[in-house]
């Protein structure tokens, strides 16, 4: 019997003794919301639930869910859902499959080529099958490289290289004096999400759009290339969607609602996320001979990639041949849906989700964050059956369609929508997973949360906690001595915002349900995003081999789900959430600062005639216009709402300071159930019915995806993005928004910490 056999048969018999807490010592601290006494049980029934994942069981699911692709519209899509369905019910959930009914355009003709301007040269737009990947050469189901949501067309004209295709690109080609007017435009991978080149090039007046893998980033500078190593061969290509995201993610034509077979259905035409321009992802060995046919002024340095060429901006006479067309059918998602009804507050539910769609067989992005997620279901349900019950409902989700659009979790969220704002507590997300460092994003209301979550997780590779190892890298990449001196510090490690790119987006953003995003990364290559070559083969050859990190993510999540399940005091916390949105309005204040000196400092160079030449003197450097200093803004209704929320979350704590005193008797006896209800409403109070300007899907007025980042959050973003769009009205009337929102938060954070007092006042 081998190690991981005997260690299963000794958990399995461990599960049929009900925790009895012997074994936790007398000065062990409380969890967050419990009662020294139900924490004691609690600790035992989750060291259980964390020695049932094991490795060999990730593997064998790994192996099955990737054994051929399955893109959304798929045979093994439907497959796929159907046995992670029976898998949920194997294992004691109540389970269900819900269908929705969505656009997903596929490739019927693609063509790229160089007409004008140097040899004859047509992409070959095909990624070749690797003999030692048994998975690679089933072309005939694999979906061809393209992007989704791309619109139709058929254009000439000649090319133009934009660098990463971003706004400030484009203000650097207009003073070289270059247009992309007419022209096609080829921008590299990175510093922004894919649908962002796109939108950006039609906006200056593009007809057309390539974006290219740079070995820079993403090929053989990084390291050896596949087979030999993990990263992107020269024939490697991204697929991926291009709707644009920003504006509202899910189905393009049943903005907010659900797409169920009897909803209301935009026309294609009438689809505002579609793109204006038509767009193909292609290799680096496709995009070189086109790079190499462009003349006009040397790219500056930072726009220098990896291939062996002179990175000339264009135009020439180059000229390119872009053709794209799709057929534009509606196929089903299928999202599988499996309960844990809670034995004392059924109606609060605590949802964990992971997609399993794919761009074609998708061992790391999104298999091996499902198949965590299975482990953990499985682990749940051995606990059922050995007597634990959670106070909790507890929902495990696999959403279909994430890969496109986030297709599956928005229309679920869409459908939901009042039974997640009436009974939603916390959602838990993950989308694949590596090797490395715990990654914990989301609510700041639930930092310290995460944080105790972290603490609890050995690292596979050198035994410390999860955090520890964290927190120990958090102060190697310190920045200045005050940042690593506040990691080492600060009780809790700061945690990222979400922006957007996975199924997190509606339950926060659109529906305001706290939430969080986990998964392990930052100690493997990842230059198969996307590609043919994410697969089995890939996976176990060169990213978690043992899937010990696997099992990492299913102890991670697993414990999470059930600290929120059979909390007595819901652990949403508020100081950390408070000193967050300090540092929030400093970042603005700073940001307009910088917008003014930025401004003044540029006039100065421009009177003093600073822009001369480019590095080609045939090319002047225009000077940029002159522009007005940026208005003072009146930041007063922030900082008072700011304030307002640092009280209130100094209420809260003193009340729950007093409900914890001796051993928390008095949060054990007590009846929490109105506190817990106002406590799951608090992200809620950050949305507003009316949204965020020009985007009123997007609801919560503190986090949201970048409308020119598309992955990236933007913090504050009506106020950040009005600044930084230099739109000082819209900036103005944003704070107070804003600021609304946090009194309305300040002042439930407010009663609750009442609620509390008056419930544990014995």
């Amino acid at each position: 019997m081998n190690r991981s056999a005997v260690f299963a048969s000794l958990v399995i018999a461990g599960l049929s003794l009900a925790p009895l807490g012997k074994h936790v010592i007398a000065d062990e601290q409380p969890f967050f919301g419990y009662s020294a006494a139900s924490s004691r049980t609690e600790r035992q029934w989750e060291e259980k639930l964390r020695a049932i994942p094991t490795p060999d069981n990730l593997r064998s699911y790994m192996q099955r869910l990737t054994a051929r692709p399955h893109n959304v519209g798929s045979p093994y899509d439907k497959d796929n859902a159907e046995w992670i369905a029976a898998k949920f019910k194997e294992f004691g959930l109540d389970t269900h499959i819900e269908q929705f009914d969505v656009l997903f355009p596929t490739p019927k003709e693609r063509v790229v080529e160089l007409v004008d301007g140097g040899p004859k040269f047509v992409a070959k737009l095909q990624e070749p099958a690797v003999s030692v990947d048994p998975t690679s050469d089933q072309q005939a189901e694999q979906l061809p490289t393209y992007n989704a949501y791309s619109i139709d067309g058929d254009v000439t004209a000649p090319l133009v290289y934009v660098n990463y295709g971003i706004p400030e690109d484009y203000e650097y080609l207009e003073r070289l004096g270059v247009s992309v007017k007419g022209k096609i435009v080829i921008a590299r991978y990175y510093h922004s999400w894919r649908g962002i080149k796109p939108k950006v090039a039609a906006e200056h007046g593009a007809i057309g759009c390539l974006i290219y893998s740079d070995p820079h980033e993403d090929g053989f500078v990084q390291g050896e290339t596949f087979p030999a190593g993990p990263y992107r061969p020269p024939d490697g290509v991204q697929r991926g969607s291009v709707a644009d995201m920003p504006f509202y993610p899910g189905d393009p034509l049943t903005p907010g609602v659900g797409a169920t077979k009897d909803a209301k259905r935009l026309k294609i035409e009438e689809a505002a996320t579609i793109t204006k321009i038509p767009v193909l992802p292609i290799s680096y060995a496709d995009a070189q001979p086109l790079l190499a046919a462009l003349t006009g002024p040397v790219a500056p340095e930072g726009w220098r990639g990896g291939l062996g060429i002179t990175y000339h901006v264009g135009p020439g006479a180059a000229k390119v041949h872009l053709k794209v067309t799709s057929n534009w059918l509606t196929k089903p998602v299928y999202d599988v849906v499996g309960k844990i009804p809670g034995a004392v507050f059924p109606d609060e539910w605590v949802i964990r989700g992971n997609h399993h769609d794919a761009w074609v067989n998708g061992a790391e992005d999104p298999i091996a964050g499902l198949v965590a997620e299975m482990e953990e279901a499985r682990a749940l349900g051995e606990l059922l059956k050995s007597g634990w019950k959670p106070k909790r409902t507890i929902i495990y989700c696999a959403w279909d369609g994430e890969e496109p659009g986030l297709l599956g979790s928005t229309e679920w969220a869409e459908a939901h929508y009042d039974e997640l704002r009436a009974h939603g507590v916390a959602y838990i997300n993950s989308d694949g997973n590596g090797r490395g460092y715990l990654n914990i994003e989301g609510a700041h209301t639930l930092e310290k949360f995460s944080n105790e979550i972290a603490r609890e997780i050995c690292d596979p590779e050198t035994k410390l906690s999860a955090w520890k190892r964290e927190q120990l890298r958090a102060i190697a990449n310190a920045k200045t001595p005050e940042q690593r001196e506040e990691i080492r510090k600060r009780p809790d490690l700061r945690i990222p915002a979400l922006g957007s790119g996975s199924d997190y987006t509606a339950f926060l953003q659109h529906d305001g349900v706290a939430s969080l995003n986990i998964g392990f990364s930052g100690e493997d290559g990842g230059g198969i995003y996307h590609s043919i070559y994410d697969d089995f083969y890939w996976f176990t050859h060169f990213s978690d081999t043992d899937f010990v990190y696997g099992r990492a993510l299913a102890q991670t999540g697993g414990t999470a789900v059930m600290r929120l399940a059979d909390a007595e005091l819901l652990p949403f916390e508020f100081g950390d959430f408070a000193d967050t949105v300090q540092t929030y309005l400093k970042e603005l204040k700073t940001l307009l600062q910088k917008s003014q000196d930025d401004i003044r400092e540029r006039n100065r160079e421009i009177e003093e005639g600073v822009f001369k030449a480019t590095n080609d003197p045939r090319r002047p450097l225009l000077p940029p216009p002159a522009e007005t200093v940026p208005p003072h803004l009146n930041f007063a209704p922030l900082e008072n709402a700011a304030d307002m929320l640092v009280r209130s979350a100094a209420e809260y704590r003193k009340a729950l300071d007093q409900a914890n005193a001796n051993g928390g008797a008095l949060l054990a006896s007590a009846s929490l159930a109105e506190v817990n209800k106002m406590l799951m409403t608090s992200e809620r109070k950050l949305t507003n019915n009316e949204g965020l300007p020009n985007r009123p899907w997007f609801k919560h007025q503190l986090y949201a995806p970048g409308f020119y980042t598309g992955y990236a959050a933007k913090t504050v973003p009506a106020v950040r993005e009005a600044i930084e769009q230099k739109q000082w009205k819209q900036a103005d009337e944003a704070i107070v928004v804003v600021a609304l929102v946090l009194q309305q938060e300040a002042d439930l954070i407010s009663s609750a910490a009442a609620k509390l007092a008056a419930a544990t006042a014995h």
